[in-house]
């Protein structure tokens, strides 16, 4: 019985992140989705289950997901020192970028509640046991879902294809409400968020800091939403191609930061490496250097590769060619020279592992375990804890791969 709970929790695992890497990969009319695992995973046999809450009331405020459903939350209490600390967590998932992805994107649980599960498990920086989590076991613990397909930044509709993107009213209905539920009391907050999530939670900062009392202590965090307007494999620029589709059809320049827009188009601030610099409250990026979602999604996608030369080297990286890692080692280099401004004050923090990996702080294996990847011999965890607590300044990056033996490694079916 035991043997077949463990499978389960595998195949569960499994999917949820095959889900989260893929976030339906949106270029032009495709869709791909992917499998993975990674070199010695070991998965909690029983990982705390927490209810998802819809928020009543939000469809009359205009905050609804893709398919005029009610957006949902999932919140865990915190409990003694951590009772008046607040850490959100916002879900990644990809974005849609044209109508027919939307209308996909609607019948399923990146677009609709109907869709989402009832319970989830908190793993990783949610979990509630301190030898898991050991500076935010004890906070109320928050994953927002995901439903609009655009960073929780949209705001329009197309009644055509009956769809609404009403990302920012999400957010905006969401806070209110777990204001309501004591997080206008807290001492402490944290704003997360993975992948796409990771992207929000970085255009959303300031904007959460402001919703708190001055003397709340508030930071936040960006796992894997460092993503790079980068040159994919083709020479074209993929990724700026979805995201001029995202920020287009769902009218994200409203929420994009003035300061940005006063310098770039729209599309140029809603990259990270372009919004940072207008981030004034602590911000922490944990990005592994050769991100998997980024080669597959952005650097060599089906539309810059189309005869698939790189299919081998995206699902396992030892599988990569001299020249296959020579472009990686430039987009590494990329991503370390964007993040240098950003670096220097020492209020912000960094860890840049030299992995091929995606979300590693949702995951307990890569967050904080026995066999976790490591910089100056901290793991994930405790690095976020001395940046976010002032114990120390963590600026870790990695040497460039194959230097690191620490990695959990995505390898794809």
């Amino acid at each position: 019985m035991k043997l077949s709970m463990r499978m389960k929790l595998l195949i569960l695992l499994a999917a949820e992140f095959a889900f989260l890497v893929s976030g339906i990969i949106s270029s032009g009319s495709e869709t791909q989705t992917l499998m993975s695992f990674s070199e010695n995973d070991v998965v909690s046999l029983q990982p705390q289950m927490v209810n998802l809450t819809l928020i009543q009331g939000a469809d009359s405020k205009g905050a609804v997901c893709l398919d005029g459903t009610l957006p949902g939350y999932h919140l865990d209490r915190g409990f003694e020192s951590g009772a008046n600390s607040w850490l959100i967590h916002l879900e990644g998932g990809g974005w849609c970028n044209t109508i027919r992805n939307c209308v996909y994107r609607k019948n399923t649980r990146r677009g609709s509640s109907k869709y989402m599960e009832n319970q989830i498990p908190f793993t990783g920086i949610l979990s509630n046991k301190a030898e898991e989590n050991p500076d935010f076991f004890n906070w109320n613990r928050v994953k927002l879902r995901y439903c609009d397909g655009a960073s929780f930044s949209g705001d329009s509709e197309n009644e055509a294809a009956g769809l609404q993107f009403r990302g920012q009213k999400i957010w905006l209905a969401a806070m209110e409400e777990l204001m309501s539920q004591g997080m206008q009391n807290a001492e402490q907050a944290l704003l997360s968020g993975c992948s796409a999530g990771g992207l929000a939670s970085i255009l959303h900062c300031d904007e959460f800091q402001s919703l708190l009392p001055q003397s709340s202590k508030v930071k936040c965090l960006s796992d894997a939403g460092f993503f790079l307007d980068a040159i994919d494999v083709s020479g074209g620029r993929s990724l700026r191609n979805l995201f001029g589709g995202v920020v287009q059809l769902q009218e994200v320049q409203k929420n994009l930061p003035k300061s940005c827009l006063s310098q770039r188009d729209p599309t140029s601030c809603f990259f990270p490496q372009n919004m940072v610099e207008h981030v004034e409250t602590p911000l922490f990026l944990l990005n592994a250097a050769y991100d998997v979602w980024q080669v597959q999604a952005s650097l060599a996608p089906p539309t810059a590769d189309p005869l698939g030369s790189w299919n081998d080297c995206k699902s396992n990286h030892a599988n990569c060619s001299s020249s296959q890692i020579e472009f990686l080692q430039d987009f590494r280099n990329q991503m370390l020279d964007d993040v240098k401004d950003f670096s220097r004050p020492s209020q912000t923090g960094l860890f840049i592992n030299s992995c091929f990996a995606h979300c590693q702080s949702e995951r307990q294996e890569t967050w904080f375990a026995d066999d976790s990847p490591l910089l100056e011999d901290k793991p994930i965890a405790v690095a976020v804890g001395d940046w976010y607590f002032d114990r120390e300044v963590v600026k870790a990056i990695d040497c460039p791969y194959p230097c690191d033996n620490s990695c959990h490694n995505l390898v794809f079916k």
